[in-house]
């Protein structure tokens, strides 16, 4: 798959125009997914020095992207291709939903789930029913 990946929000916490923390298994992650093949393009709203420290802060933590807000590493402006990639998957903070755990994004994307029915597989294995205690049961 290609898969576009927003930065402030997503890889880094919020701190805009700075760089944030890294979310954790972020970095792990997505470098795992170009392990597994998928074409990975870092696109995100920060452009000229802010979009090079981005660009830096993952290439010194040994994460490369195919290309950066573009569809293809040689295209310097929008003239090329059309400013909508053409990508099977966009990973975002700002998704409807929020940005689920980097492990739960790596499993979705490796058995090819959607989000929903997978959140309500997690939420099941979270259900299952606990023995009560002598505490629970007074509890109850």
């Amino acid at each position: 798959m290609t898969i576009a990946i927003d930065f402030d929000g997503t890889i880094v916490e919020h701190a805009y125009p700075a760089i944030g923390r890294e979310i954790p298994f972020a970095i792990e992650t997505l470098k795992m997914l170009q392990q597994d093949k998928h074409v990975l393009i870092m696109w995100t709203v920060r452009e000229g020095k802010l979009l090079e420290d981005a660009v830096n802060y993952c290439r010194e933590r040994g994460l490369e992207f195919y290309a950066v807000n573009s569809m293809i590493p040689e295209q310097v402006d929008g003239s090329l291709v059309s400013r909508k990639l053409p990508v099977d998957l966009f990973v975002d903070d700002r998704n409807l939903g929020g940005l689920p755990e980097w492990g739960v994004i790596y499993q979705m994307i490796k058995n090819n789930k959607a989000f929903e029915p997978y959140a309500h597989e997690l939420q099941n294995e979270y259900k299952k029913p606990q023995k009560k205690g002598l505490f629970g049961k007074l509890l109850a």
